[in-house]
């Protein structure tokens, strides 16, 4: 197949798929319904308003072209001028209550949205967050659902005023004059070709612009979110190039699809141009040839009834750009929307409530992707309070063991049990009640110090708290802020990494679950603060069962069990001593890092 009949078939598979995400949302709107009928009826009152007011102007001017051979009749005159003022002061306020409870629905629709797109991610799967850009997430929440909203604001309403006023243009201008009517209609087509031609062509560019919007949006928030690692590697040119591709991407996709859509106004305007002397030709030939249904008034209407005429064009011409691009925006909207959610757990009713911590993992397998296996057959049988390392060289399957273990994901085969139930028979919302967790990776979210100790927890008073952070190492510093607990983190505080991990340690200490998580926990953490640390570390794991990943392995020297993974098995079990004496693949691993230590 050719590559050009190729792209044809792609952009008219996704014309389609856009049309049909913009019906979607037009249901999504249903609930709306009757604000919008009442809109629309406002907009076509305020239409008719102002298709009226020509056939009255028409009569004002005949009466003044007539006045000028004999007497002027200032009563009709006046009664005129006050039924234009009272026909048009009602247009402009029928289309201020158009736009008015147009941007209301709009407004509550794109809350709604957002609202819609939050509750969405909290029931999406990780894999989708795997295959998905932050940057590209926020650019649906942000970007699509504001050009959503500004195309129901604007477009929708306009474009059935555009609509009512084009239709009830043409009725008038053949009440009027049908030779005159046809004339404007005739050059006006012109324009209509146009159009749909330059509408065919843009739509391809409105899809790649939001496309790269989500994707310059990502590859800046990985960038400016990991802007030491850039700095530090220098990678700065290699940033700036990768961003300056996407830009340009973005910069050609937008300039052709505004310089398309620019086109279209220049276009009707010329139509509109070219109607008006197409009128006073026709017009003066009628006069010139003593027809008396051809009035000077009659031209003026008809003036008017060309730049109405063309205005409607005009508008459904930035109508149908603006909901091209609301329809390539709400595609990727629905396409999240639509995306498919963790199970429903609604109907597990088993929960353990005081659980002891006996953990077992019978013969599971796991894939992150269904033909690419990485745990093959692991088994484990963990008692309550144990100390359990998890150790093995890089890609070995140590986090995801915790992954799984904490229903981040589920398991393909085999199964996982705390005190003899199954996991899968819970909540995942109870799982995760029954551990803390912390990672290398500290996560402190915006407000105050207190707010992140004591994260979705209620009743913490100060003196836990000053009794985890004495434990911790972090009384001191807490006390030298200005307002202790409630100084807002990023404001009047700089915490260093060894800081942040340790309120994350003080976080799980507050929370204190019956099984615990740890991922190198004392990493970022200096060696006179670690030591500080370890006892409350020690207190932490004690009568509790708790998951260290291990990568330096002078750390869980006193385990009570160590789990040796290569290629997602476990190879070897058992603790520190009993391990060495086997001299295989753990003693290989202790002693190299022994011996680079030494070196």
């Amino acid at each position: 197949m050719p590559p050009m009949m190729g792209k044809r078939r792609v952009s008219g598979k996704r014309e389609k798929a856009d049309m049909k995400a913009f019906g979607k949302l037009l249901k999504y709107c249903k609930g709306y319904l009757p604000a919008i009928i009442i809109s629309i009826i406002f907009a076509i009152g305020g239409t008719v308003c102002t298709i009226i007011g020509p056939d009255k102007i028409k009569a004002l001017t005949d009466e003044i072209q007539f006045g000028l051979y004999s007497e002027i009749n200032m009563r009709v005159i006046i009664d005129s001028c006050i039924a234009l003022v009272i026909i048009y002061g009602v247009g402009a306020l029928l289309s201020y209550g158009q736009q008015f409870i147009m941007a209301t629905v709009t407004q509550r629709a794109s809350k709604r949205l957002r609202s819609d797109i939050n509750g969405k991610i909290n029931k999406l799967p990780l894999n989708y967050f795997d295959t998905t850009s932050t940057g590209d997430m926020l650019s649906r929440m942000t970007n699509d659902v504001d050009t959503i909203s500004q195309t129901l604001s604007q477009s929708t309403a306009n474009l059935v005023s555009a609509l009512v006023l084009f239709v009830g243009v043409i009725v008038m201008m053949f009440k009027v004059n049908a030779v005159l009517a046809a004339t404007t209609i005739g050059s006006s087509l012109v324009g209509f070709v146009c159009m749909s031609v330059i509408l065919k062509i843009s739509q391809k560019h409105f899809d790649a612009k939001q496309e790269q919007l989500g994707e310059m949006n990502g590859q800046i928030e990985e960038v400016y979110t990991q802007h030491n690692t850039v700095k530090a590697y220098n990678g700065n040119h290699a940033a700036r190039k990768r961003f300056w591709a996407v830009n340009d991407k973005l910069y050609d996709s937008n300039r052709k699809s505004q310089f398309l859509s620019g086109i279209m106004m220049p276009v009707m305007t010329f139509v509109g141009n070219l109607s008006y002397v197409l009128i006073f030709v026709v017009g003066v030939a009628f006069i010139v040839g003593g027809n008396s249904t051809v009035t000077i008034g009659t031209l003026m209407a008809f003036v008017i009834y060309a730049r109405l005429f063309s205005q409607p064009l005009g508008t459904i011409a930035q109508a149908m750009t603006s909901i091209q691009q609301a329809s390539a925006a709400s595609r990727r909207v629905f396409d999240m929307l639509e995306s498919e959610e963790m199970p429903d757990e609604s109907g597990k009713t088993v929960r353990l409530e005081n659980p002891n911590g006996d953990v077992t993992f019978d013969n599971i397998k796991f894939g992150y992707l269904p033909d690419k296996e990485i745990i093959h057959g692991f088994s484990a049988q963990l008692k309550s309070g144990q100390k359990v390392a998890i150790v093995g060289p890089t890609g070995a399957g140590k986090t995801t063991i915790v992954n799984l273990l904490m229903r981040f994901y589920d398991v393909n085969s085999g199964d996982i049990k705390i005190d003899g139930v199954s996991i899968n028979d819970m909540t995942r919302e109870n799982v995760h009640d029954m551990f803390d967790m912390i990672l290398q990776n500290t996560w402190l979210f915006d407000g105050t110090i207190r707010e992140n100790l004591v994260y979705n927890k209620q009743g913490v008073t100060d003196e836990q708290l000053d009794k985890v952070c004495a434990a911790v190492g972090l009384s001191h510093y807490i006390k030298c802020l200005p307002n202790g607990y409630d100084t807002v983190i990023g404001e009047s505080s700089q915490l260093s990494e060894g800081q942040k991990q340790q309120l994350t340690i003080a976080r799980a200490m507050i929370k204190d679950a019956p099984l615990l998580i740890l991922d190198e926990a004392t990493s970022n953490v200096d060696t006179r603060t670690e030591l500080a640390i370890q006892a409350a570390m020690d207190e932490l794991t004690k009568d509790r069962t708790s998951f260290v990943i291990a990568h330096r392995l002078s750390t869980i020297k006193n385990a009570d069990v160590i789990l040796v993974l290569k290629d997602g098995d476990i190879i070897e079990q058992g603790n520190h001593e009993t391990l060495l004496k086997q001299n295989g693949f753990y003693a290989e691993l202790y002693n190299s890092q022994f011996a680079g230590s030494a070196a």
